[in-house]
Parts: C-alpha cells; structure tokens; sequence
C-alpha cells in the first residue's frame, strides 16, 4: 500500500498533544452539563472535517482504573454497545501497537472501521494514549485527581471517509460525546469486579514482559492517504430516519 512514512510519536508529540487537550483557545463550548465539558474547533468551513474534545470529571474513579479500561479490548467488548469488532495486530515497541476497531454509526449511516497506530506513556501520575489513523490523532489524556478521581479529556480530528450532513456534527457533541463519556465512567466503577474474573493479573499495557503480539516492522507499515479512501456521501441523509428507529 502506498503512502506516507509512519513514525511512532515521541516525547514532544505527546507534549503537544496534552497542551491542546489543556488548551480552550479556538475552541467553542458546545455543551456543559453534570461534570462533562464538550468543545468543537471547525477547521474547513463547509467541510465535515472537525475536532471535538470532551472533558469529563470522574469521581470515584481513581487515574489508574480509567488507564485500564481505556487499554483492555476484552472489558470493551463487554461494555462498549458501539463496538463490532476489534483486535490487536501487533507490537512495534514496548508502549505501541497496531489495531482494527470497527464501529456502529447513528442510523441512517452506514458503519466505520480502522487500522490505527495506538501509543501510551505514563506521565508522573497522569496518562496519555494517542491513536493515529489517516493522518489524524486523536487520544485521551487521564489526569490524577487524588487516589479516587481522575479527569479524562478526550480530543479527535473527525474526517469521516466522506461527506456528512450536519446534524452529525452537531449530534455528536451535544449527544453522543457526552453519552459516551458517561458510558466509560460506568465502565470503570465495574471494571474491578470484571477484571477479577477475567486474567487479573494480565495487563501487558503496564507489564510489556506479557505481551504475545507478533513485532511488526516499521518499515512495512505506512499511512494510507485520505483520498485514497472511498468516498462515502451521506450529506443528504436526514436525522428523523435515526429517531424513527430508535423509538
């Protein structure tokens, strides 16, 4: 497959990428309600091309669990209604992978997959893990609140392989950012009792030494150009046909 170079993202990757998830400069407040922040940054006027970050306070949730969660693909397939399938390819380094996630969109949309790039680093007692994927990062960025609570902030460059209407846009940071936020919170308050029953001790996120995936070259691997992707145009598709199915 042709295309650019792939680089694993290094210490001032990461850097940048806490400082915009800190950053409200440029951005517009799209929602805030019950502890969840919601921003939206249009980068091409008229385009479906975005960025949106959420910012949520979880209590009773110490910085380390939401780590666990967010990482183990196994506890996500149980609690993650979105999810169809996904599944670790292989290791590049001790803290980066490759992976292929595929997802359910709000009707009448048609479904989405990805191969990405996904990279973590423990900062002190905070944690970033970022994911690349066509070019676009996007990640979330765990902050230590004392031993029982945490902030996640998560942050994406949304460019859907197409063109969508704009209540996608708009849906998706009054509704579906939000929902989704919520939906990990109750993940991570139930993740213990799950984690017991299932490989407690097997957490190769933290413990590299565990890790069964094949090494995979960076040399083999390159990044697909977005216009190379099929061109999906849904623009006309209007939201009732969603409502109506869900009811």
């Amino acid at each position: 497959m042709s295309g650019q170079t792939v680089t694993i993202p290094d210490d001032r990757a990461f850097a940048s990428f806490k400082a915009e998830c800190l950053c409200e400069e440029g951005w517009t407040m799209t929602y805030s309600k019950g502890g969840i922040t919601v921003w939206t940054q249009v980068l091409e006027e008229g385009k479906s091309v975005h960025k949106i970050k959420c910012r949520m306070v979880c209590k009773d949730v110490p910085a380390e669990t939401m780590y666990d969660v967010l990482h183990d693909i196994e506890y996500r397939k149980k609690w993650d209604s979105n999810v169809i399938e996904t599944f670790d390819i292989g290791k590049l380094t001790v803290n980066a992978d490759v992976g292929y996630y595929s997802w359910k969109c709000p009707k009448p949309l048609r479904n989405r997959d990805v191969i990405t790039l996904r990279s973590w680093l423990p900062v002190g007692k905070d944690y970033i893990i970022m994911n690349y994927s066509v070019k676009h990062a996007t990640g979330y960025m765990i902050q230590s609140q004392g031993p029982t609570n945490c902030t996640l902030t998560y942050m994406a460059q949304v460019d859907p392989r197409g063109s969508l209407p704009k209540w996608v846009v708009n849906k998706s940071s009054h509704f579906l950012a939000p929902h989704a936020m919520k939906k990990i919170s109750k993940a991570c308050l139930k993740y213990a009792e799950w984690k017991q029953r299932d490989s407690p001790n097997f957490k190769p996120w933290l413990y590299p030494e565990q890790a069964t995936l094949p090494t995979i070259p960076l040399s083999e691997l390159s990044i697909q150009r977005a216009e190379s992707l099929e061109n999906i145009d849904e623009s006309s598709l209007a939201e009732t046909q969603e409502r109506e199915d869900s009811d």
